[in-house]
């Protein structure tokens, strides 16, 4: 992350960090109640393609409301990284404008958090045209109330006075020019996500009247969930080991037993996934929200405090996109990583869990088969009777039934199948 000339971070677009010396150099802080694991901002930061040179953590309950870290610490901090010869300090939780400004007061070095780190991944990582889009509402919404320090040398140019009253110069008219324009900006962005809403709800009509069942990846970023999708659908998704790879949502059409079924991989969750980022992907996510069955994607071969840690975060982000209440089925992958004693292990701890390698294929029959039988829990039995002149219909139901038996008689096609619940409401008039 660069910072330019009118003091915005800037994404940086090289994927590793440079031999050699790094041109950035990160010392990273947190405020935390009780460890000091800070794997996954690291973790960001490789993403980002930054190096860090050293981290501090300072025990409290809450993060200081002026300089996120107490004075002492801020001092210890200053001269550890200058010792390491850091150029930035990236924190690992949102900072207030107000705490960022202090902090770059006091450090005399550039402040990101982990919000502008995340953001500065999903810039770069960020293809089609809504992506693109997506990341620049949510980067004009959280520079909006950091706009105030851009211009402060400018504000020198303003006459002053005690009171304040009538003391706008130059300065001040450059800053409200300049939310004026991200405002407007952030106005036509969301206009032009609304209509890319409504061409998905065009596509998602067009989805749901084929019957096709719909079944989203969802998961912890990283967790395998493009390499699965792969490895069901025979598709060539791109993957890659970092860490939001995957922005856009992929839909494939995967069979099972000769049924057809749509799945789709979208981008991955995480730790205080900024909700400027939640927001602004609304659209993309909305994919997981309406989805007939949720595939929940988790790494069986992380730590265990991590794998739980992982589990709660998806769960709450399923809960603030509206997506709480949807079915869903627990699918722990690269177990290729594990000996059979993990394994067993692994198992007593999520019962209920699929085992799979996607990289090997491994378990993935046995998800096909969770996954046909959490279908066929949702199907309904229905006994038809259907004229021969809609024949249409007739095609539908094979299409759709789970089990299908007809007989020609001489009023019509006496049909017994299971259908789902929405699908049967459609026959209901030809119901015997």
């Amino acid at each position: 992350m660069e910072r330019g000339r009118n003091g915005r971070h800037t994404p940086t677009r090289n994927g590793t960090t440079p031999e050699g010396k790094a041109k950035q150099r990160a010392y990273l802080i947190a405020a935390l109640e009780t460890g000091d694991d800070l794997r996954e901002l690291r973790e960001l930061l490789r993403t980002a393609g930054v190096a860090v040179v050293g981290q501090a953590v300072q025990h409290r309950d809450k993060p200081h409301p002026n300089t996120y870290l107490g004075p002492g610490k801020l001092e210890e901090v200053k001269v550890a990284a200058k010792a390491a010869d850091a150029n930035v300090v990236v924190c690992d939780d949102e900072l207030s404008p107000r705490q960022e400004r202090n902090l770059e007061k006091d450090l005399g070095i550039s402040v990101v958090d982990r919000t502008a780190t995340i953001l500065d991944i999903f810039a770069a990582h960020a293809n089609t045209a809504e992506g693109k889009l997506q990341v620049e509402l949510a980067q004009l919404e959280y520079n909006l109330a950091r706009m105030r320090g851009l211009w402060t040398h400018l504000e020198r140019l303003g006459g002053v006075s005690s009171g304040g009253f009538a003391t706008r110069g130059p300065g001040e008219s450059q800053i409200e020019t300049d939310r004026r324009l991200a405002r407007d900006r952030i106005a036509a962005l969301r206009r032009r996500l609304e209509h890319v809403k409504g061409t998905r709800a065009v596509q998602r009509a067009e989805r749901e009247r084929a019957h096709l069942p719909q079944v989203a990846l969802a998961g912890y970023t990283n967790a395998g969930k493009s390499t699965l999708l792969n490895a069901m659908t025979g598709s060539e998704v791109g993957v890659r080991n970092r860490l939001f790879h995957t922005l856009d949502p992929t839909t494939r059409q995967l069979s099972i037993d000769g049924r057809p079924y749509l799945l789709t991989d979208t981008v991955g969750f995480i730790r205080k996934l900024p909700h400027q980022l939640v927001d602004a992907f609304g659209a993309t996510l909305e994919e997981t929200r309406l989805a007939d069955l949720i595939l929940h994607v988790v790494d069986g071969s992380a730590e265990e405090d991590d794998r739980m840690e992982m589990l709660r975060a998806v769960e709450d982000t399923l809960e603030e996109i509206g997506a709480g209440d949807r079915p869903r089925l627990l699918v722990v992958n690269k177990v290729d990583q594990l000996d059979a004693e993990q394994r067993l292990e692994l198992g007593h701890r999520h019962p209920d869990g699929v085992q799979v390698s996607a990289l090997t294929g491994e378990g993935v029959p046995a998800l096909e088969e969770a996954i046909e039988h959490a279908f066929a829990r949702t199907l309904q039995s229905v006994e038809l009777l259907l004229p021969y002149s809609e024949g249409g219909r007739l095609a539908e139901l094979h299409d759709v039934a789970g089990d299908l038996h007809r007989e020609d008689t001489a009023e019509g096609v006496h049909v017994v199948a299971r259908l789902p619940a929405a699908v049967a409401e459609r026959y209901q008039r030809f119901s015997v």
